[in-house]
């Protein structure tokens, strides 16, 4: 008598879910509760409702959509390397639609995806990439230059104003005149907001009111300057000799098939509103983490003297790790799937959890600790760090973002020694959809001999 053979493993994933799978456990409270805590305190909500349910927890959050949330390393493998066509990331990403707009490469799908990605990958990879060097160091420096010695002020100011001037070159080849004098301000506005404002996008009966109304107004005068900047690029005589985005999009040959107007107009504001906001969060917990860790700080100090950008980047990526500009990747079912034993319906969204893996003592030694030697000889296990998303939706973006902060962040600690006047750490809060220092990550300088 032979015994019987153990059954075999769950898969991870399933596309043809158990009709006995039960639904993914999550607190019953109202939708506006869970919308205002999820949107205002997920970094501390998410830790305590995992602890509570799992590893596997739905919430639902306005604009009325079910969110199932992901902290399991295998589970967050599987939908990255799940079919794009029932795993839909512009979906995922439609709370960003009234303001992106519905051709943004973040906001599309499949095919139409895939041409608006091919379309832009090549301002953003190999030599578009060396390119931009000389750029982001001359503006860093002039950025630097005007900085106060021995006053305390924010950092993350100071490199959002910085990050944006590096990408209205690299989107409109100049940053001077009028119309992008009064398009720095809009971009600002539209940025500068918290999760309560977010409702607006999606409810055209509080954009008759306050601050809502503000933003709209807002959104729709940059819409109006870009596309006045479209249509003056589009007569530029000199327009097949630029390098900026906008030139090379209007250059595509026609059969590449060419982007429409309201098409370039998304796209160009994906990457201005995209292309510097995370990028100055992620410097500002860089100078965070480093003027409240004296070795890590002088380490980082004669990485920038000695040339040492792969030891600058190990910084930038760990203040990424510790502090995620971005909590969760979304992904929109369009078909029934079973993951971790539960059943997710079609039309819910399903949420890898950046910050909870990424906070994880399996996966991290002593998550809690600001380390960048985490990131040299190898750096983490894969899939324990995807700030910029994962599987074929990771960020077109991540190298530039990469390469510009490293520069930053080498002509920051060249020129200046780093302090504080606020030497216990501060806490994060919830800016648009990205979480930032609630202080702004003061510093104090002095410039070096």
């Amino acid at each position: 008598m032979t015994a019987d053979a153990p059954p075999s493993p769950r898969p991870a994933l399933s596309l043809e879910p158990s009709p006995s799978a039960p639904a993914a456990p999550g607190p019953n409270w109202p939708i506006a509760v869970q919308t205002v805590l999820f949107g205002t305190y997920r970094h501390k909500l998410m830790p305590v409702l995992r602890r509570r349910y799992g590893d596997v927890v739905r919430l639902r959050i306005y604009p009325e959509r079910h969110v199932v949330q992901l902290a399991d390393l295998d589970h967050i493998k599987a939908v990255f390397g799940g079919p794009a066509s029932i795993f839909h990331a512009g979906e995922g990403n439609m709370i960003l639609k009234p303001v992106m707009g519905q051709h943004s490469v973040l906001l599309t799908d499949e095919d139409v995806h895939l041409r608006a990605r091919k379309l832009l990958m090549p301002a953003f990879h190999g030599s578009a990439l060396r390119g931009y060097r000389d750029l982001v160091t001359e503006l860093a420096e002039a950025e630097t230059a005007r900085w106060p010695e021995r006053r305390a002020f924010s950092s993350h100011a100071r490199m959002n104003a910085l990050t944006l001037e590096i990408i209205l070159r690299v989107v409109f080849g100049v940053s001077d005149g009028p119309r992008l004098d009064e398009l720095r301000r809009l971009l600002r506005i539209t940025v500068d907001i918290g999760p309560l404002d977010i409702f607006g996008w999606h409810n055209p009966k509080l954009q008759r009111f306050g601050p809502w109304r503000r933003n709209a107004e807002a959104q729709r005068r940059a819409d109006e300057l870009i596309y006045a900047e479209i249509a003056e690029r589009r007569a530029a005589p000199d327009l097949g000799e630029r390098g900026d985005v906008l030139s090379r999009l209007l250059t595509v040959p026609a059969e590449d098939d060419r982007l429409s107007d309201a098409e370039l107009r998304d796209q160009l504001v994906t990457l201005l509103l995209a292309g510097h906001e995370t990028t100055a969060t992620a410097l500002a917990w860089s100078f965070h983490e480093l003027v409240r860790n004296p070795v890590r700080l002088a380490a980082a100090e004669r990485a920038a003297d000695s040339g040492d950008e792969k030891h600058l980047e190990a910084v930038v990526k760990e203040a990424m790790r510790l502090h995620p500009v971005i909590s969760e990747v979304a992904r929109r079912l369009t078909e029934d799937i079973e993951i971790g034993g539960y059943r997710i319906p079609a039309g819910h969204t399903v949420m890898p959890s950046i910050a909870l893996v990424q906070g994880d003592g399996a996966h991290h030694d002593a998550p809690h600790e600001f380390r960048p030697e985490r990131f040299l000889d190898g750096g983490p296990a894969t899939g324990t760090w995807f700030p910029f998303g994962g599987g074929v939706r990771r960020c077109l973006g991540a190298g530039f973002s990469l390469m510009e902060a490293t520069i930053v962040l080498r002509a920051v600690l060249s020129a200046f020694r780093l302090g504080t006047d606020r030497p216990r750490p501060e806490g994060a809060k919830a800016r648009n959809i990205t979480m930032v220092p609630a202080k702004g990550a003061r510093i104090i300088i002095t410039r070096r001999s």
